[in-house]
């Protein structure tokens, strides 16, 4: 199956004030400004386009919301899920007024693992213990399925995996571990959509001796982290918080909910950094997104993180034309100069850019190279 985006006509001037620069996603329609300026409008027209790509994966464009039936309790949508339909991340049902998980409990879970040679180019292979670990290897286990719908999705292949597809119990993936192993990383996706699968096996696994790691957007239940959390501190390992955006309408246009379980699970995890400094527990990491995620939604990050911690870690990640934001440049070096110096302003000591191969020009060289071809 092929599934055609609206970006992959290229970007578009915004509809509301006809700029292009900064670079505008045609699959949304508007630029940063305007977002801000007419946030019912945006989130209205970002809505549309996320459920006609949503339908074409056969995935319910919005968490339903049936008055009768109770909220799933794992994550921020909290979908009130009706006889016969499907919850946001696709692994629940209701069958006989009972909510039924298709995946995700520690007998089934949908994923891919494989072996991943230490170091790795892990969100926290700069300050984590694996990066000196050569020789050993990282259990990368890529959870198909997510909480969120992020337009500019790095690894949205995953929603093409349907729900009967085959599975695994957390045991059968413990026993993947062999004595080169030093870490195990539970990514995705999300494994916010399948963490009771996940903690069931990073159990299994932590008794082996392997180093828990959590890769999330932070969205699930806080018990539910809280006991993540506990894994990974246990351990040695660490949980890596993607953090989309600060502002509450950009973060639910480009990612299809809310952050504040997000937030409210960052301050949470950061609670305990102090009772293990080294390795940092906590590390976060946002997406510069060209034209969206600038230097301001950067500095409103880290100074919410500096708050809780100075100390944290906290990665820029360049980004990459991907999935229905394709349209867009690479993130230019300005851009996460600019971005990684607003950090460091903020407050924070440990601000690494990522992906730094990937850096671009600047965006209004960028643009003028699309248009002529070169």
């Amino acid at each position: 199956m092929r599934v055609l985006f609206r970006g992959q006509s290229g970007g578009k001037p915004c509809r509301f004030c006809g700029q292009s620069t900064p670079p505008v996603s045609a699959t949304l329609g508007f630029c940063r400004s305007c977002l801000a300026e007419r946030p019912a409008e945006a989130a209205a027209a970002a809505q549309t386009a996320r459920a006609r790509l949503r339908s074409s994966f056969h995935l319910p464009g919005a968490p339903p919301r049936d008055a009768g039936a109770p909220a799933c309790p794992l994550c921020v949508q909290a979908c009130q899920i009706g006889e016969g339909e499907r919850g946001f991340c696709g692994l629940r049902t209701r069958k006989g007024g009972r909510l039924v998980h298709l995946a995700g409990t520690p007998t089934r879970g949908i994923l891919q693992w494989y072996r991943d040679p230490l170091p790795t180019n892990c969100v926290a292979d700069w300050v984590c213990s694996g990066s000196a670990m050569r020789g050993y290897h990282n259990l990368a286990v890529f959870y198909e399925s997510c909480t969120l719908d992020c337009l500019f999705c790095q690894n949205w292949h995953f929603r093409r995996t349907p729900a009967s597809a085959p599975g695994i119990s957390a045991r059968e993936l413990a026993e993947a571990a062999n004595e080169r192993t030093w870490c195990v990383c539970f990514f995705g996706g999300d494994p916010a959509s399948q963490l009771p699968h996940a903690l069931a096996a990073g159990q299994l696994l932590a008794a082996r001796g392997v180093k828990v790691c959590w890769e999330t957007a932070g969205t699930s239940n806080p018990k539910l982290l809280d006991h993540a959390v506990e894994l990974a501190l246990r351990t040695g390992g660490c949980i890596k918080f993607d953090l989309k955006a600060y502002d509450e309408t950009l973060h639910r246009v480009l990612t299809g909910a809310s952050n504040a379980r997000t937030f409210e699970n960052i301050a949470r995890a950061a609670r305990r950094i102090r009772e293990r400094p080294e390795p940092p527990l906590v590390i976060v990491s946002t997406l510069l997104v060209p034209g969206y995620v600038g230097a301001e939604e950067v500095e409103r990050i880290a100074r919410f993180l500096a708050e809780l911690d100075p100390e944290i870690p906290y990665a820029l990640l360049a980004f990459a034309p991907n999935f229905a934001m394709d349209d867009l440049p690479t993130t230019s070096a300005r851009h996460a100069k600019e971005a990684a110096a607003a950090a460091h302003r903020a407050g924070l000591r440990r601000v690494r850019i990522g992906n730094r191969h990937l850096l671009g020009p600047d965006y209004s060289a960028a643009s003028s190279s699309i248009r002529t071809g070169n």
